[in-house]
């Protein structure tokens, strides 16, 4: 089949999984609603305020949320693997899901509940701490001035380590928080509302236009350094770029509903194999296809265990754990 029919038939599909997702995820919860109420509220105007509080304010803004965090996270794990050269990179290779799940759990600890501009302080602690432990890893990472691949991998795995004995070891001195901590470690959406989407949303457009725009770059990446270089890319520019680009899109996701293991690793690699290597479809497609498993994880997750809700790390990484192995056994 033609790559072009591929890439036609997978958008084709994603959008009704989106459509789909979307609906359910408006009828699904413990208020029973159904077509015709939905139908009544969106083109007739029917319905009471508890009705649009449900719709719009609880379900709308989860659903919309969950879309845009898989789709950053994706996006996130897309670059890195072209980053790396890797197609087992995410984000948590250079620590910013660790780092940021640390700022969270500190601010838990030190008793900080406090929201600024719309935002609780833990979210923007989280961002913060994400954003930063990346940065104090590219510093580390470079020796006389030369930065290297390989070392920036090493030291976030070992940064992403140290940020998560540490925040063991403030949910140990901090057990009466157990439960807000874990919201962080595992994920969750139960929180959602409009102001979380208005804090990842202009990461997400900024980081997406970039990307796209830069695609060609990143192609010419993944054949060397000293082969993009000699075909006329900047590669010390564009790898830093690039690296900022993921940072922000995993810190910002983080930053709302705490690490959502796996997306980043896995929905690359499924459209890497349905549509092939060319960055130029794969970070739009991988965003996309990112956006809708989450959505789908969520609805999951609320209605798995009705009326108890799941962490969503766990379907993530009920789904992701097994295609990772199955990626080490390939590799070797």
């Amino acid at each position: 089949m033609r790559p072009n029919s591929k890439r036609r038939i997978l958008l084709s599909g994603l959008l009704f999984l989106f459509v789909l997702g979307f609906l359910l995820s408006l009828l699904e919860g413990p208020v029973e609603t159904d077509l015709k109420d939905l139908f009544g509220f969106v083109f007739q105007g029917q319905g009471d305020e508890n009705l649009k509080i449900i719709l719009i304010d609880l379900r709308l803004s989860r659903a919309l949320l969950a879309f845009l965090v898989g789709a950053s996270l994706s996006l996130s794990g897309a670059i890195l693997q072209g980053y790396f050269q890797n197609p087992m990179a995410g984000p948590f290779v250079v620590g910013v899901s660790s780092g940021a799940s640390f700022g969270a759990v500190l601010c838990i600890y030190l008793g900080w509940n406090i929201s600024f501009l719309g935002l609780s302080l833990q979210s923007l602690f989280a961002f913060a701490s994400g954003f930063g432990i990346v940065f104090l890893v590219y510093l580390l990472s470079q020796r006389k001035g030369v930065f290297k691949v390989e070392t920036l991998l090493l030291t976030g795995i070992a940064a992403g380590a140290l940020a998560s004995a540490l925040t063991s070891f403030l949910i140990f001195f901090k057990s009466e928080s157990y439960e807000q901590a874990v919201f962080w470690l595992l994920g969750s959406f139960q929180l959602a509302d409009w102001k979380h989407i208005t804090a990842v949303l202009p990461y997400f457009l900024v980081c997406f236009v970039v990307a796209q725009w830069l695609a060609k770059d990143m192609n010419l990446l993944v054949q060397g350094d000293e082969t993009a270089q000699a075909l006329g890319c900047p590669v010390s520019r564009m790898r830093k770029t690039f690296l900022v680009l993921s940072t922000l899109l995993a810190a910002s996701s983080v930053s709302v509903c705490g690490i959502i293991g796996f997306i980043g690793l896995v929905v690359p690699h499924w459209v890497r194999i349905l549509i092939g290597p060319d960055h130029r479809h794969l970070f739009f497609f991988s965003s996309l296809t990112g956006g809708v498993f989450l959505v789908y994880s969520d609805l999951l997750a609320r209605t798995f265990l009705f009326p108890t809700e799941l962490p969503i790390g766990i379907i993530t990484a009920a789904v992701g754990a097994p295609f990772f192995i199955y990626l080490l056994s390939q590799r070797r």
